[in-house]
């Protein structure tokens, strides 16, 4: 019933039979018998079929609220007996926004030194995506934005602010100042993150309370493509304060606090609501209480 219940998950996550398939590692036959088994046993139609895959019923977007319950409880009884016998082992999948990536070492690092039986799957994704995958079970915990949009059901653990800087080459304009405003970097050719990412949303946002527009000469989902803009002295970019001390950026690049107004946002870890956690679930939350007491919500 249990495979079942996941074949049926991952066949609602791709939304088509043979990618779904592809995925499991088995036939389409294979698949599809599993799926007409599962209806078999409750009842009910799950999926609507024709030529090809057209959506679940609504039955089946109940079974699928049902399935990932059950499948995550199981997956949670076959971690606490391992972890029982054997300590905490395994792997943990994080999903985090591009920003906070740099700060995941802070994270990972004590808690492989206190577990070295568990390694890391990290990955950059939007804040959205961070919670859909935490909602499909596809990770076990995400790092993103907590204050700036909603959450959904989750527990989340506050870890830090992130303030905002110009990052500009010396001789462009602003490069000398000790601060700049919100409306006078509107003013520069600035390369930024793509609008799907919650940065650039809180970025135009801030924009837009002192009445100004962006529009950027250059557009990335990736932080190193526009490390990479900014390092031929022809480009600025709007960045948190951890991110260019992460990257060492020295002369000639400098990295001007933005005020008027002076924005943070709260950044931290999230893992989906539910009693109990896994072991290695809560062992990571545990850990996260630990770095944020360290930090007290230090602006990075």
């Amino acid at each position: 019933m249990i495979d079942k219940l996941e074949s049926f998950i991952v066949l609602a996550r791709a939304q088509h039979f043979g990618r779904a398939a592809e995925e499991l590692g088995v036939t389409q036959p294979t698949l599809s018998a599993a799926i007409k088994q599962l209806e078999d046993i409750l009842g009910v139609m799950l999926v609507r079929r024709g030529s090809r895959f057209q959506g679940l019923t609504p039955e089946g977007e109940q079974v699928l609220a049902w399935a990932h319950r059950i499948t995550s409880d199981a997956r949670t009884m076959r971690e606490e007996m391992r972890a029982a016998r054997f300590g905490l082992s395994g792997r943990l999948k994080i999903a985090a926004i591009p920003t906070a990536l740099a700060m995941t070492p802070m994270l990972t690092t004590p808690f492989r030194e206190k577990h070295p039986g568990v390694s890391f799957s990290v990955l950059s994704r939007t804040s959205i995506e961070v919670l859909s995958m935490l909602g499909n079970l596809d990770i076990d915990a995400g790092i993103t934005y907590l204050d700036n949009e909603p959450l959904g059901n989750v527990v989340s653990v506050p870890l830090y602010s992130e303030r905002y800087q110009l990052i500009t080459a010396a001789g462009n304009p602003f490069s000398d100042r000790q601060r700049v405003s919100w409306a006078e970097v509107a003013e520069l050719p600035l390369c930024l993150l793509t609008p799907d990412m919650q940065n650039r949303r809180i970025i135009d946002l801030h924009l837009a309370e002192v009445g100004a527009t962006v529009r950027p000469t250059l557009e990335s989902n990736s932080m190193i493509v526009l490390f990479s803009h900014i390092r031929t002295g022809k480009w600025s970019s709007i960045m948190p304060m951890n991110l260019a001390e992460t990257f060492g950026f020295v002369e000639p690049i400098r990295a001007i606090p933005i005020v008027e107004p002076d924005a943070s946002h709260l950044v931290g870890l999230v893992a989906a609501r539910r009693e109990p956690h896994t072991p290695l679930v809560a062992a990571l939350l545990d850990e996260a209480n630990a770095l944020a007491r360290k930090l007290g919500h230090t602006i990075l």
